[in-house]
């Protein structure tokens, strides 16, 4: 499949002119290694000769013989071909006349200094940049390569995962990994998601329940149907990801590759300038030079083209394996200046669907004995609020009574018959129906006009009710308060929901009433997007379909989930694989630290740069000092880059 364009690496042997010069495997870096300890190695055996002790003659040239060839011709090639297939001058050309100007007037050590800080500077800057694209390559190769598919006869067959298509059954044993995104159709059991959303400890799965694909089946046998083919799983949908931002660069990103292309050009003509001047002004031929090598390395622009993308890429591989998705170094970029946050609320900052909140049981009877029954005559439903019954009932370990002869009343309620007699659930129309006492001083607790109550009864006699709604999901609150400690300034929640429950879910997460608003369309949504955007920079946050208009509309749209809509992880900037609103919080701060670290690396780089210049210029700095100068810096600002590299969660 086209994704697997992703595991390979855009590698420049040597060099970080910024640019792609073709794919290599992934295993490419082992002769960019060697290349640099080759070049190292005859560095060592020069400044042995040099400086300890006299080694037999010829050993010390075939030394730094060495270190020019692994450490300059590489770099001489690739700055060739960027020369001649696109009349672009690439930073590797003027180390390699750096060097070449350093030994031409006697200083080779020097030079072959600058080759192996060079060579060793760039290969740390390709290993940072392929952790992305190589975390997904190990993702991918996680993705099973057969899955056992249920017969009609319930027989099972090994077939091949790419055969698989939407609604096929399919049998997970304990250790199996899930082949494709779907849901669990039968059984339960717990699920290790670590290798998609970054959560250690395993998820218990029952019916109904989403599967992410690479995710492992812990203990239980779990019966799944498939809700997406191989191509749209959540495996696939990552490496879709990832490309788009490799393909997509930060500002800061287009800027440093703007000035590095074009000061490389003022850098080549002014060290031909600075050469020629002193020329003119009587120097010799070895002084002038001398001196115009210095200048071409103290002036160059590594260091300035490398801060940028080494702390970009280092931040987006960091933030991978948290759990979230940037499409490009410009959304991470935009999120650290966000001041604003907007979240829908059903499926966001709720779980999207029913809970049981409330249960009391009346006449006698017990919690367990109303769950028992309520779930008996809600199994043959599918509505979402049976579900939610279900669901309760499991997690108590209640058995359903078994219960026949259902008939659903539509915007009633449903009756069937156990083996004590009739029975029935329902709302209150179902309650005026069987004349029984909906005014029950035991209801009192459930009654809220946010709440949905389902009353359970043997014709008159009321036996118990539940309250069912939506609630919040169990980080939002700790997420909400931790954008607020990072220092957002406002916090919005959008809903189509009834004011009551927009207004109750606003207090439990600590949202202000006048920030919640509700009943709200699509096209609403866009509008108050447009509206905060006079309070700063707006990121808004949304999992459907019909928030696929606002997350285009903001500065950042986040899409929550990785089983979230394909048109929401289309529409938005930025995915959650994990449903914890933390991770978002983590984002947002990872964002604000990589900002930082950008302007620290473009402050060092532009300083220490013109502070070498005008070393070479006016104050004869000698060439080893530029050498090490320039290149030492470009090594500090790889490493600052590389820092965020560490657990995001440490990180963070």
């Amino acid at each position: 499949m086209a994704d697997h364009d992703l595991t390979q690496e855009h590698v420049h042997p040597h060099g970080r002119g910024g640019h792609d010069h073709g794919p290599v495997a992934a295993h490419s870096h082992d002769p960019d290694i060697m290349l640099t300890g080759l070049t190292i190695l005859g560095l060592a055996v020069a400044l042995v000769d040099r400086f300890w002790t006299a080694l037999p003659h010829g050993v010390a040239a075939a030394g730094l013989a060495l270190a020019f060839a692994a450490g300059g011709v590489p770099a001489a090639l690739v700055a060739g071909r960027e020369l001649i297939g696109k009349g672009r001058l690439d930073i590797d050309l003027l180390m390699v006349l750096a060097a070449v100007a350093a030994a031409s007037v006697g200083a080779a050590l020097e030079g072959a200094v600058l080759l192996a800080l060079f060579s060793l500077s760039g290969t740390l800057e390709h290993r940072a940049m392929g952790r992305a694209r190589r975390a997904v390559k190990a993702l991918m190769q996680l993705r099973p390569d057969t899955a056992l598919r249920l017969r009609p006869d319930g027989g099972t067959d090994e077939v091949a995962v790419a055969a698989l298509a939407v609604g096929d059954l399919l049998i997970l044993r304990p250790g199996a990994r899930v082949p494709v995104d779907g849901r669990v159709a039968e059984g339960s059991g717990a699920v290790d998601e670590s290798t998609i959303t970054g959560e250690a400890l395993p998820v218990n799965k029952a019916a109904g329940d989403l599967l992410h694909e690479a995710t492992v089946n812990l203990h239980g046998v779990l019966t799944m149907v498939v809700a997406r083919p191989l191509a749209d799983s959540t495996v696939a949908r990552m490496i879709r990801l990832v490309t788009e931002a490799q393909a997509t660069r930060a500002p800061s990103e287009r800027f440093s590759e703007w000035f590095g292309a074009r000061y490389t050009v003022a850098v080549l003509l002014g060290s031909v300038a600075v050469f020629a001047g002193l020329m003119a002004l009587g120097w010799s031929l070895h002084d002038a030079m001398y001196r115009a090598a210095t200048v071409l390395v103290a002036a160059s622009p590594c260091a300035v083209v490398i801060s940028v993308p080494a702390a970009i890429l280092s931040a987006l591989s960091s933030a991978a394996r948290g759990g979230v998705l940037f499409k490009g170094g410009a959304a991470l970029e935009m999120l650290a200046e966000v001041r604003v946050f907007a979240f829908d609320k059903t499926g966001t900052l709720t779980t999207g669907r029913a809970e049981v909140t409330g249960l009391v049981a009346l006449d006698g009877a017990t919690d367990d004995e109303v769950l028992a029954l309520l779930a008996g005559i809600e199994a043959q439903s599918e509505h979402h609020i049976a579900a939610a019954v279900l669901r309760l009932a499991l997690e108590r370990a209640v058995t359903p009574v078994a219960v026949g002869g259902v008939r659903a009343w539509p915007s009633e309620g449903i009756t069937g018959t156990d083996a004590t007699g009739p029975l029935w659930a329902g709302n209150a129309r179902m309650v005026a129906r069987m004349a029984a006492n909906g005014a029950h001083e035991g209801l009192a607790g459930l009654q809220g006009g946010d709440q949905t109550v389902v009353h359970l009864g043997r014709g008159a006699r009321l036996l118990g009710a539940v309250s069912v709604a939506d609630v919040a999901r169990r980080t939002a609150a700790a997420g909400i308060a931790a954008l607020r400690r990072a220092g957002v300034d406002e916090i919005v929640m959008m809903t189509g929901d009834r004011p009551e429950v927009a207004q109750r879910i606003g207090r439990e997460l600590g949202i202000a009433d006048g920030e919640v608003h509700a009943g709200l369309l699509p096209e609403d949504k866009v509008r108050l997007v447009g509206d905060l955007a006079s309070h700063g920079r707006v990121a808004f946050v949304g999992d459907g379909v019909n928030d696929a208009a606002a997350l285009a509309r903001a500065d950042v749209g986040i899409a929550m989930g990785a089983a979230g809509s394909e048109v929401a992880l289309q529409a938005a900037e930025v995915a959650l694989l994990s449903e914890d609103m933390q991770r978002l919080a983590l984002a947002h701060r990872l964002a604000q630290r990589t900002a930082r670290i950008i302007k620290q690396n473009l402050f060092f780089a532009i300083g220490a740069m013109g502070v070498l210049v005008v070393g070479g210029l006016f104050f004869a700095l000698p060439l080893p000092l530029a050498v090490v100068g320039h290149e030492g810096g470009t090594l500090l600002v790889v490493l600052n880059g590389l820092r965020l590299l560490r657990d995001p969660i440490r990180v963070i």
